[in-house]
């Protein structure tokens, strides 16, 4: 069992930046692949970004690239999703989630999840 806490969601004005972190215990990460998602009212959940915990190989949805990063710190077990120039569309709840093996975009592949923090930007 892998289990998750995400914190540092908040209210930001577009154009600001947040950081939410996602805090891991349970197991040795070393086989995973963390993963950030989002889900709005209304729609879909959806992949935002992923980092493989062994290479830091990152992976990103193309809304957030050039905005968004992901790392990890090993030392704290913990990831980070630092958002930059956010905008009132990245508003959601954001959810940390963890798999192993291969990597996939696809949410229902995971099989941790945290409980979710909600962003929400501003016009």
């Amino acid at each position: 069992q892998v289990q998750l806490v995400e914190s540092g969601g908040g209210l930001v004005q577009a154009g600001g930046s947040l950081r939410l972190s996602c805090a891991a215990s349970g197991r040795t990460l070393s086989n995973y692949y963390m993963g950030w998602f989002r889900q709005a009212p209304g729609k879909e959940r959806e992949f935002v970004a992923a980092i493989r915990w062994s290479s830091s190989s990152t992976y990103y949805a193309d809304s957030v690239k050039g905005r968004f990063t992901i790392s990890r710190d090993n030392a704290k077990n913990t990831v980070h999703l630092q958002m930059n120039s956010l905008k009132p569309e990245d508003t959601a709840v954001y959810y940390c989630a963890a798999k192993s093996g291969v990597f996939y975009y696809t949410p229902r592949r995971y099989d941790y999840w945290g409980q979710g923090t909600q962003v929400t930007v501003s016009s």
